[in-house]
């Protein structure tokens, strides 16, 4: 890992990695780069025992949004500060909590809904400020990285296939991960470079709202998902019985449907998952039905208001899946109850002795963004739909959801490390 980026103070006030404004207190972050999902360390020194002092975060979004947070700490007995250590004793969050600094960032302006990650999978500056008695006397830098260095990107728009495969920095062969996105439509670019940041081979494979695929969630040939395997089997870079598929909402129901049906896939990750079948999305469609098998609709369940769906023909039958399945939820979710489904998910292999493994990542105070790897920005406000235009409460606190995508992404690695 890169070394830690250092504000040393002396004489002259300056430091390779900042500036410095007083000559004994420094700030440093061990390491300064880092993959969006791994903790920094956030050190002080340089203080008198006991004292007590502040440590503010600021960042600038995608969206030109202005985000900060505060903690106050009391220094140890030789000084020092160790974030990833201490909890705060004030400030934006109270818990131990090594990233704390960053996923409990608000925003300055009332208009802000959420967070906005940098625009092509740029890097994240998180500024860093050390106060002591009211005045700022050390700075340090810390940079999120959507993907680590040497991950490769290929262009997929060949076969009628569309997305991008984004390769781990090796020569090896390695697991292969199909990755889908949900009702936002276009290519889940993020998760996919997260996992070939860990070393998996991850095609971001977009099915709607992309170039020149369907402009909405309707009458998706399942087909397009059987081409989308075939072509990562033929790829040298994965191994070919080594391949999953992770998908997120209607992209978590998407990716249980698949398991389902096809055998090459070893293994399934659900998030914020549909146990049935859910209509086409969003807004008006020319045609009422999601998914096509064979030129024909597949049954489909209208969303329920305030009950748990039944199975019917709109059940996705998962005890066909041909390996184990990694479900994650947020009890608190306010699009849909992903929690109960995928409770029912669970019932529903046990009832049919599924012989793989199952496992549930169930998160009281996370909402529909439960698990999603990477630590940034939890807040939200009330957002839009981009596809339907519609207001949507993705449920969750911002502590919620962050410390479940915290607790989750480890998981979901070491799963698709085993799997297969």
């Amino acid at each position: 890992m890169p070394l830690a980026r250092r504000i040393l103070c002396g004489a002259a006030g300056v430091a390779a990695a900042g500036i410095a404004v007083a000559s004994a207190q420094t700030l440093t972050v061990t390491p300064a780069r880092a993959v969006a999902d791994e903790a920094a360390v956030i050190r002080a020194g340089g203080l008198q025992p006991g004292e007590r002092i502040a440590i503010r975060s600021e960042l600038v979004d995608r969206a030109s949004e202005h985000w900060t947070a505060q903690a106050e700490f009391v220094a140890d007995a030789q000084g020092t500060v160790d974030a990833s250590k201490q909890a705060p004793v004030a400030g934006s969050y109270r818990e131990v909590s090594p990233m704390g600094l960053v996923w409990s960032m608000m925003p300055a302006a009332k208009t802000a809904a959420m967070y906005h990650p940098s625009p092509e999978l740029g890097p994240q500056t998180i500024e860093l400020l050390l106060i002591r008695r009211g005045e700022p006397v050390a700075r340090a830098q810390f940079e999120q990285l959507a993907q680590a260095d040497g991950v490769r990107r290929v262009t997929v728009r060949e076969q009628g296939l569309r997305g991008v495969l984004f390769l781990p920095a090796t020569n090896e062969r390695r697991p292969g991960v199909l990755v889908l996105g949900g009702s936002n439509g276009g290519a889940p670019l993020r998760n996919a470079a997260w996992l070939a940041s860990h070393g998996f081979a991850a095609l971001a494979l977009a099915y709607f709202r992309y170039e020149d695929l369907p402009p909405k969630l309707q009458a998706i040939p399942l087909e397009y998902f059987a081409g989308a395997l075939a072509w990562m089997l033929k790829r040298p870079e994965i191994l070919g019985d080594r391949v999953a598929v992770m998908g997120t909402s209607r992209g978590g129901e998407l990716a249980l449907q698949l398991g389902s049906m096809f055998p090459q896939i070893r293994a399934v990750v659900a998030y914020a998952p549909a146990n049935v079948r859910y209509p086409a999305c969003c807004g008006l469609t020319q045609v009422p039905y999601a998914w096509t098998w064979r030129g024909r609709p597949l049954p489909y369940q209208p969303p329920p208001l305030r009950r748990m769906p039944p199975d019917g023909d709109a059940g996705i039958e998962v005890e066909k899946t041909r390996g184990p399945l990694l479900l994650i939820s947020g009890e608190d979710d306010g699009v849909w109850r992903s929690s109960a489904m995928a409770d029912a998910v669970v019932q529903r292999l046990k009832k049919a002795r599924f012989p793989y493994p199952v496992e549930h990542l169930k998160y009281p105070h996370a909402g529909h963004s439960a698990g999603r790897p990477g630590i940034a920005p939890a807040w939200h406000g009330a957002i839009k739909h981009p596809v339907s235009g519609r207001e949507m409460n993705l449920g969750g606190t911002a502590k919620g959801d962050a410390q479940s995508s915290i607790d989750a992404a480890p998981k979901v690695l070491e799963f698709l490390s085993r799997a297969g």
